[in-house]
Formats: structure tokens, sequence, C-alpha cells
């Protein structure tokens, strides 16, 4: 594979306005994720092989616009050939004893941790998204959901899904580009422990962690066709969810993608999961620490440019104290830097794709046509590249386009309540039910708001916290079953 030499000026990340300090660029280097060919294929049967079609797409750094690499669009006749190599290792697999099964687990999460920094760096140059977050979020936690689910594997008789419980044979799973190896390790670490084997799409704009996780698989012996990975856009998506000889299809993404493949495996034995849109409401109440308040609604909203389906995207403020928080948190949106991802400085990257960035510029400009008033700390965007300044938008109704849309990126839409349960009815005036946030310091009004609120997931005090361990998923349309945790084995049973 030949090495991408094309060479772009990096962005540069924006110091903070009106700070005590200054930051001296620290960039990584691009040159620690490895060498990245100027084309792919797909990986099938434990091979690298060329698409049957002669399509191509690109990928591009969102921070620089620069062509990273071709990747194969695959075909009808590619799906079959990754689906045909599933089935034929599945027999194998499935039969393996739990405890062999987990040595292969064990043996990809080492050799994740081994090669961390080289993903870390593929993953912000692919996705644009901080090194700082894929080194100290994203990698590590797919190291973790490796090892989690390589402890389950043979323990599966204690899972609470009555005894003996089976795969239920080839997994086709489609994932997003915002988390693009986490989401993969979401979905391809349980099925693996449970005896599946696996066809997995990575998103189009981020396909090349998917590809270097095909690397990782061969490092790590995997037997051959236990996972596949076939690239391309929508169509291969589609392909792969409808094919026949599939029974398992999970799919992160967009709510209305999401309705599309239920409607497609409606009567059909295919087992489904969904992990779908949001629209999440952080709630601060009037005797929350206004400091850790703050950081949590930055963490809650910015984190990841806001391409985050949990993004607590509106933040519902108790009117007593709502004029004291909004100025703390303009005041700690004013010291974010925004720039370059391989920085390790930067706390916003660039927005994944052009298409994204003119989605949210739509939204926003939305909520200034319908009254919302906007802002914006000052700082300057890069000459290339996809960007956009984090914003906050205050005077917001519920009928407002910015409070009833999931806007993906880093946009927060302020609303006010005077009593609990004004809170309560705001947060759930909402299509979606994936997460929440409660910002308190009394234990039973954080209760009395949990047990209210219409969510999966409900943090108290934090956001976007995530562990193994704890199972993540929404109701209505944010979609249905668990990824993470005992309740993530369930979908890949056949209880």
């Amino acid at each position: 594979m030949a090495k991408n030499t094309k060479k772009t000026d990096a962005p540069v990340a924006q110091a903070p306005r009106g700070g005590l300090f200054t930051y001296a660029p620290a960039p990584e280097s691009p040159a620690a994720a490895g060498d990245i060919a100027t084309s792919y294929g797909h990986f099938i049967g434990g091979e690298f092989v060329d698409s049957s079609g002669s399509e191509a797409l690109k990928t591009v750094n969102p921070a620089t616009e620069q062509v990273l690499a071709e990747f194969a669009q695959g075909t009808g006749e590619d799906v079959d050939r990754a689906v045909a190599a599933a089935r034929k290792a599945f027999a194998d697999w499935s039969a393996l004893p739990g405890s062999e099964r987990a040595k292969y687990l064990f043996r990809i999460a080492r050799i994740v941790q081994e090669r961390s920094r080289e993903l870390a760096v593929l993953e912000s140059i692919d996705n644009g998204k901080p090194i700082r977050e894929t080194r100290d979020f994203d990698v590590p936690m797919v190291a973790a959901w490796f090892f989690y689910y390589a402890g389950w594997a043979d323990k599966l008789d204690y899972a609470g899904y009555g005894p003996n419980p089976r795969p239920v044979g080839v997994a086709a799973q489609v994932i997003p580009w915002n988390f693009p190896l986490m989401m993969l390790a979401w979905k391809i670490a349980p099925a693996l422990a449970t005896g599946n084997t696996v066809v997995l799409k990575p998103a189009e704009t981020t396909p090349l962690t998917a590809l270097r996780f095909a690397e990782i698989c061969r490092q790590a012996g995997l037997p051959k066709g236990v996972v596949n990975i076939v690239t391309g856009d929508g169509r291969t998506g589609a392909a792969l969810t409808a094919h026949p000889d599939v029974d398992k299809v999970a799919f992160t993404g967009s709510t209305p993608v999401g309705r599309s493949i239920a409607r497609q495996l409606a009567g059909t034995r295919t087992k489904l999961s969904l992990e779908l849109g949001g629209k999440a409401a952080n709630i601060v109440f009037d005797d929350a620490p206004i400091d850790q308040a703050v950081e949590g609604i930055v963490n809650g909203i910015f984190f990841n440019q806001g391409h985050v389906c949990c993004a607590g995207s509106r933040l519902l403020v108790q009117e007593s104290v709502q004029d004291e928080f909004l100025e703390a948190l303009k005041r700690r949106m004013s010291t974010l830097r925004v720039g370059d991802p391989l920085d390790k400085n930067t706390d916003i990257g660039a927005i994944n794709s052009s298409a994204q960035l003119s989605r949210i510029t739509e939204l926003t400009d939305a909520g200034e046509a319908e009254g919302a008033e906007r802002w914006s700390p000052s700082c300057d965007l890069p000459g290339t590249g996809y960007w956009f300044r984090p914003t906050l938008f205050t005077g917001v109704s519920q009928a407002h386009r910015i409070a009833r849309e999931e806007i993906f990126g880093p946009v927060l839409s302020v609303l006010t309540f005077r009593t609990p349960a004004e809170a309560v009815e705001k947060a759930n005036n909402t299509p979606y039910g994936l997460s929440a946030g409660i910002w308190t310091e009394k234990g039973s009004r954080i209760l009395w708001t949990a047990s209210r609120l219409k969510a999966g997931v409900v943090w108290a005090n934090t956001f976007n916290k995530f562990d193994p361990a704890s199972p993540f998923g929404g109701y209505k349309e944010s979609g249905y079953g668990r990824e993470g945790g005992r309740h993530g084995l369930e979908a890949y049973l056949d209880v």
C-alpha cells in the first residue's frame, strides 16, 4: 500500500480571548497515523479484496479538505460475498468454547492499546474531532469494550437469558461517522463474544479506522470471515440490511434511515436494534453548583463538535438563576479553542463534512429567522476546512426548529422553567427519548425528576459518562434495544 504523501498546512487553533493565559500550539504528528493507502478495497474473508464494481468514493480531512484516500463503493455482489464469508465462518466460530473466543477479544483489546496513538491520530484526521478526545476517550473506550465483552464470552449461561443461549448467526452492522471506531467496538465486541459473525459497513465519510481495525483483526489471528468490512454509502448499507441471509441488523444513525430499516424488516425473522437521534434536555435547578453545571453543559453540547446523538442540545435553566448561569456559561464558552484537531490544546475541531456544515448552518439561520437571539464567542476560524463557532441561542420557544430538530453540531438552545413539573414537561416535549441531564444538590429532586423523564439514560450532576458495563439506548424516535452491559448481549442471542 502506498503512503499518501500529499501535504497541506494545518489549521491553527485559536487562543481564548480575554484569558489570563495563552497557549503555544502543541500539534501531534500526522505521521503517527501510519501509512494511509491511496485506495482501499473491502475486507472479506480475512483478506483485502477489490470491489466487483468500479465506483470509488473519497474520504477527506475535514480540517484541511485534503483527500486522504479513495475507497470502494460496495455493490450488491460485494455484500453477497461478505455475508457468505460470515456465514461460512459462523459454524466454527460459534462452536468455539466461550473461553477461546474471549482470547481473541482480549488480544484485540491489547493491540488497540498498543496502537492507541496511531488509531487516535487516524481518527482525528478522518473525522475532524480533537486529538484530546480520540486519545483520552474514543480509543480507551474501544479497548475497554473489547476487554469487557471478552469477560462475558464464557459466562453467557449466567447472563439471565436462560441456559445455553445461542448466537443468532450473521450480524449486519451499520455505524455512523461521529464515533467511527467506538461505534465499531460497541457493535463488534458483543457480537463476537456471543458467537456471531459480522459484516460491518462504516460511514462513507469516515472509513479509515474501520479498515485499520481489519488489520488489527488479522494481527490478532482472528479466524477468516468472522469480521468482514464492506465500505460504501447508503446504497451499500441498504443492500446489507436487506440481505436475506442476515440474522440480525444493528444500526446507529439518523431517525429517518432507522424508520426505513424498520419498515424493511417488518414481518421478517431478522432481529433489529436501532440507536437513532436525540434532543437531550440538560436541566439546571436553582440550587445547582453553577461552575460544575457549566462544565457539564459545555461537555454535553460541545464535546465532539456536538456530533453526539445524546448531546445536551437543550438547556433548561430555572428562571431565578438564568442570568447568573448564562453569564458564567458565556464566560466559559469564550475560553474554548477552535482549530486544528491535531493540536492537543484544541477543544472544538472541524465539522465532519460540508453536508453536515450546511445542515447546521440551515438550522441556526432558522433559529435567528424565528426570533431567537444568537451568540457566539469571538474567534477566528481557519480559512480551509469545515468550521462552526460554538453557538448559544436564548429566547427560544418550544416551537422553534432549533428546539425540536436534531442539529448535530455545537449549538445550544436555552429555555427556562419555573417549577420542577414545568421542567419535566418541557424536557419530555420531544419525539426523541435518548438521554437527559439533571443538575441539583438535592438527591430527592434527582430521583423525582429522573423517574419522570422519558429518556433511556439520565445523568445526574454529570453528562456524557459512559462505561462498557452500563447499558445505553433510547425509545420513541431514538430507537430501541440497548448497547453495553449485560443488556447488550441480548440483541445477539437467540433467547
